[in-house]
């Protein structure tokens, strides 16, 4: 299989499958000296493991992390860093009747068509459960990200008709709310919302948001390894996710250019801009103000009511599908979108190292 391998100079592989021993990832080209323990990405993980609340998959796993290699004495070493994380509560006949036919919304007929072959146990590698490597690999990247002054953060800006009010936007809420979202009024309506499409056995989709900030101006390149062009292939390669947007995104379309340029002033001595309609990138180059992007993410196919398929035999048939799912995809991958947006602006930034002849005469002639 092709397309486990994301970065250019920081670059992860991911491996393992749902109901596999095990899942994890490789990462190579990290800094040596970075310090890393086993409690830095397991914060991250946290965020993303089921059976946290009323409204995730009642799949409980722990997502311990074990650091395999690439650190001695709390520091990285240079050397490709493997992350593991053992998967502990799989019920793997859940999904044996998923063998002789296609669900809805899922990957099953297009794996059979590539492969010949599939493995049906909660999807394998489609899974959403595959980006536990992922955000292993992410809350390293952050974690640099952080030494460079940058900070990347996401949220839940809706869920079905519910959308957070940004004028009472806090980021500490996002991270105790079980949907995501930065304020409690609408968490609370997100989650009666969600309770009564969960008494129904259906499933909702949402919105989530990512933004970067403390990005200085000119990360990015201007022709195929555009900024905004990487960061949507990588939110794009999440599991559900259906549409990316950079800045205001799809609005644009309806304005005239003098509604839509961002103008721009001198604060404190730097070039600044007065609005940010074009979300921190221009010409897919980042232009200093904070970078937004935002992710649609489709209602999670698997769901208990009837539906209609076809079997492998060719047979028109209805299924009700078993097992433990998730009524809703985007609280828990918020910190998917957060670790793939942060994987793309760390891989950005030490691509840009090699981008003016003064960068390298400082460094090695220091």
């Amino acid at each position: 299989m092709a397309g486990s391998t994301y970065g250019t100079i920081f670059k992860i592989t991911t491996w393992g499958e749902s109901h596999g021993k095990a899942l994890g990832v490789v990462i190579d080209g990290c800094p040596a000296g970075l310090p890393l323990e086993e409690r830095d990405i397991q914060r991250y993980l946290d965020r993303r493991k089921p059976g946290t609340s009323s409204i995730t998959t009642t799949r409980r796993e722990e997502d311990a992390v074990e650091i395999l290699s690439g650190v001695f004495e709390g520091r990285t070493t240079g050397t490709p860093i493997s992350l593991m994380v053992r998967n502990t509560a799989q019920i793997s006949r859940d999904y044996s009747d998923i063998a002789s036919y296609y669900r809805p919304g899922h990957a099953d007929y297009t794996y059979d068509e590539k492969y010949g072959f599939r493995d049906y146990r909660g999807g394998g590698r489609s899974s959403g459960r595959e980006t536990v490597g992922r955000v292993a690999a992410g809350a390293v990247a952050c974690k640099i990200l952080e030494q460079l002054g940058v900070q990347v953060w996401a949220y839940t800006r809706s869920i079905g008709p519910i959308e957070a009010d940004m004028d009472k936007f806090d980021r500490a809420v996002c991270l105790s709310t079980p949907t995501a979202m930065p304020e409690r009024e609408a968490d609370a309506a997100a989650v009666e919302y969600l309770e009564k499409a969960k008494g129904e056995t259906d499933s909702v989709g949402g919105c989530m948001e990512c933004m970067v900030s403390g990005l200085p101006a000119g990360i990015g390149d201007p022709v195929f390894e555009k900024l905004d062009a990487n960061l949507a292939k990588a939110i794009m390669s999440i599991g559900a996710v259906k549409a990316v947007e950079i800045g205001d995104g799809c609005k644009v379309a309806c304005r005239k250019g003098s509604e839509n340029n961002d103008a721009f002033r001198i604060e404190d001595g730097k070039v600044v801009k007065t609005t940010n309609h074009a979300g921190g990138i221009l010409g897919g180059i980042s232009d200093g103000d904070r970078v937004v992007v935002r992710a649609y993410v489709k209602p999670t196919p698997s769901i208990f009511l009837g539906q209609s398929t076809v079997n492998q035999s060719g047979e028109e048939i209805e299924v009700h599908i078993k097992g433990r799912h998730d009524p809703i995809i985007v609280p828990r991958a918020v910190v998917v979108m957060e670790s793939m947006t942060a994987l793309t602006v760390l891989d950005a930034m030490l691509v840009n190292m090699a981008s003016r002849l003064e960068y390298m005469v400082d460094f090695y002639q220091k």
